[in-house]
């Protein structure tokens, strides 16, 4: 079997969907799929169309899909236009702006659309600072609600502050190394 048709069948495509995908011909799929090895153009677009990289279209066999076909695609859809540099940016537009906790989601929103970063690690950076902003009140009102005085209120205040700029410190770093974030949802709130 080719690696082309493993590929496609693998994403549950017909030769003619894959040919609408990609605007390359079902006959010239069929002569790839018979052993032909696709170039240039026509390998650049069909890869594009299966959402792979070139060379696994070349050199290596598909591996079994892990998780549903589905997720894979949309999360290589959005890693293909994540800028990690303006990612990072965007997560650490909220420092200024911890104390004003409206701004530390607004201003991060607008970024993000400026910059044209809307992509899953950007919603959940936003979506961390939406909670974040959600939970602060209630945690500092129970705080109050305790009557623990003046000063215990103030401490109480500036550790809410600094659990979010370590939470953005943190994410920070892990786009460096890694590439993802070290602090996520498993939903997003945009």
């Amino acid at each position: 079997m080719s690696r082309l048709k493993a590929l496609r069948e693998q994403q549950n495509l017909t030769q003619e969907e894959l040919s609408e995908k990609s605007g390359i011909s079902a006959r010239t799929i069929q002569r790839i799929e018979t052993g032909r090895e696709p170039k240039g153009h026509t390998l650049r677009v069909l890869a594009k169309a299966l959402e792979i990289k070139e060379s696994d279209l070349l050199h290596k066999k598909p591996e079994p899909a892990k998780q549903p076909i589905i997720e894979e695609k949309k999360e290589f859809q959005d890693e293909a236009f994540i800028n990690y540099s303006t990612l990072k940016l965007i997560n650490l537009s909220s420092i200024p702006f911890i104390i004003f906790p409206p701004l530390n989601i607004l201003i991060p929103l607008v970024l993000m659309f400026a910059m044209k970063q809307k992509n899953s690690l950007t919603k959940q950076l936003i979506s961390i600072q939406i909670l974040w902003t959600i939970l602060a009140p209630i945690v500092f009102m129970l705080g109050i609600f305790f009557k623990p005085g003046n000063q215990l209120s103030f401490l109480l205040m500036i550790t809410i502050a600094l659990s979010n700029l370590f939470i953005i410190l943190r994410n920070a770093r892990e786009i460096d190394k890694r590439q993802t974030l070290r602090y996520k949802l498993n939903f997003n709130m945009i």
